[in-house]
């Protein structure tokens, strides 16, 4: 058994991560939240992360070695517009256009995700996210793009993750611009992102002259059964879907609900006035695809119950737990909810990577956990569920958010010190499965 045949086999990144050289952008909320004593781990900066400004083609040389097919990257919104509106960096925009070019004559496709965490301090100084000017401003920086590279890409992911940029940035802190604002506020914040995802699928559409993929990118709890019984099944789609407690915001389903099927979960409504009417068919656009970032889920027993887990249950570096069932279960209860195709647009885990005495990256944990989770996969696809492709988190090792350089989750090594790359055994392994399109897993 394999694959679907043209499944998408690729790997993804993002622009604070990996790219570095402040010199060619403005500054954006995390290159503030970085000075923050503490903030980050060993008070590490993406300054430099890896340099990818400058060893871009290098890197895609690597995803052509690997024979991966697709390359998911986002375009950093100061690179493009240091005060989040105005006039275009030239300097940004001949970078985008010198990867992406490079990137289609390799023959791989470009899936350009236009928000990834990375927003315009000036805006962030303006209000950011609790502002609804910052919508609009990033329809006007969406529509843009879609104009400069109409032709060239043709796969679109608005938002990534608002659970974390919001939850995490606006909620509890942890993440850029560090704010820990309470439910009421927090939820404006949220409307404004659902706002924004709505205006820049009009503005994509309507500034594309070829045909365009659109979708977003969504993280959230996503549950499977302790036991394969109908009762435990419908028991853990629908703890998968309940938005409750103060980390209602970790949720696929108030992003979801919202911009698929145009309303909130019960639960959630009663926030739902800071949402004006005439906003709901702006935010509600058809879309194309969902992008589902999925790294764990939570098992839950037949009364909807989480399950405990047992002593020593096996986790990753990052200590996140390591449960390759959702793989299988979560897209299957997201398509019966919402009916729409997806990408699975990230996955992965952070491995202890250190180079060997023979100059190799020996990873055999990572290879377990991708064979794991892609069996589950496989099954997911087999079963009917339109997953169109898969994007490893990430093809380099590069800057973890608040854990700094610490976590390595790339199929590539990183020496950050000389900027040298060495693809680990999970990139050859990852190569063979693309090759055989998941036959010999």
């Amino acid at each position: 058994m394999e694959f679907p045949r043209d499944f998408i086999w690729g790997a993804a990144s993002s622009s604070y991560q990996t790219e570095g050289d402040r010199a060619g952008r403005g500054d954006n909320i995390w290159d503030e939240f970085c000075t923050r004593p503490g903030a980050i781990r060993n008070e590490e900066t993406g300054n430099i992360a890896c340099d990818g400004l400058h060893r871009f083609r290098e890197d895609v040389r690597l995803l052509k070695r690997l024979g991966l097919s697709a390359y998911r990257f986002s375009i950093s919104w100061p690179r493009i517009f240091p005060d989040g509106r105005g006039e275009p960096n030239r300097a940004g925009l001949e970078y985008y256009d010198n990867l992406i070019n490079q990137l289609l004559t390799e023959g791989i496709t470009p899936h350009v995700t236009l928000y990834h965490w990375d927003l315009p301090l000036a805006l962030e100084r303006q209000g950011g996210w609790r502002s609804r000017a910052t919508a609009l401003a990033f329809a006007e920086y969406a529509g843009f793009i879609a104009r400069h590279f109409d032709g060239r890409v043709r796969h679109y992911c608005t938002l990534n993750e608002p659970q974390c940029f919001i939850g995490m940035g606006y909620g509890t802190g942890e993440h850029a611009p560090g704010l820990c604002l309470k439910t009421p506020e927090l939820f404006d914040c949220a409307a404004n992102a659902l706002l924004a995802h709505g205006l820049a699928v009009q503005t994509i559409r309507q500034a594309s002259g070829s045909p365009v993929q659109v979708g977003a990118a969504s993280t959230g709890k996503l549950c499977y059964p302790l036991h394969n019984t109908a009762e435990n099944r419908a028991a853990a789609e629908r703890a998968s879907f309940l938005a409750k407690g103060d980390r209602w915001w970790f949720t696929h389903t108030w992003f979801l609900d919202a911009i698929v099927l145009g309303t909130l979960p019960p639960e959630l409504q009663g926030l739902s006035r800071s949402i004006p009417a005439q906003d709901w068919a702006v935010i509600c656009q058809p879309l194309d695809f969902l992008g589902v970032n999925v790294y764990n889920g939570t098992q839950v027993k037949e009364h909807g119950e989480y399950a405990e887990r047992i002593p020593g249950f096996p986790r990753t570096a990052l200590k996140w737990p390591v449960t390759p069932q959702v793989m299988c279960y979560g897209p299957r209860w997201l398509y019966r909810r919402y009916h729409l195709p997806m990408y699975i647009t990230e996955n992965g885990q952070s491995c202890n990577d250190r180079i060997f005495l023979d100059g190799k990256v020996h990873d055999p944990d990572r290879i377990d956990f991708l064979h794991r989770y892609l069996l589950e996969l496989r099954e997911c696809c087999a079963e009917g569920v339109p997953v169109n492709g898969y994007f490893h988190w990430s093809l380099t090792d590069n800057f973890e958010w608040n854990n700094g350089f610490d976590e390595r989750m790339g199929l590539v090594y990183l020496h950050y010190p000389t900027q040298r790359r060495i693809a680990k055994d999970s990139a050859v392994w990852y190569a063979r499965t693309v090759r055989t399109n998941g036959r010999l897993l």
